[in-house]
């Protein structure tokens, strides 16, 4: 079963890469750019047929490795 785990910085945490972004979109001529943010999606694929346990699965891998709960915030989706 594919799953899909988007992890992204909290609110309020430092975003300097999403800063630098934002800043080359408006060099680049797209104004209105209030605010970017970045962060990482991991597609993994699990040996589980059932969806609610392979959720929890990978909730279990996103909150002891794939995300730094200090600092960032998780989704987990069955794809």
């Amino acid at each position: 079963m594919k799953i899909r785990v988007d992890v992204m910085l909290k609110d309020g945490v430092l975003d300097p890469q999403g800063k630098a972004i934002g800043h080359a979109l408006d060099t680049l001529g797209f104004k209105g750019v209030q605010d970017v943010r970045v962060g990482k999606t991991i597609e993994l694929d699990i040996a589980e047929t059932n969806a609610e346990k392979a959720s929890a699965t990978a909730k279990s891998m996103a909150e002891k490795l794939l995300a730094n709960q200090v600092i960032e915030d998780f989704r987990v989706s069955v794809l």
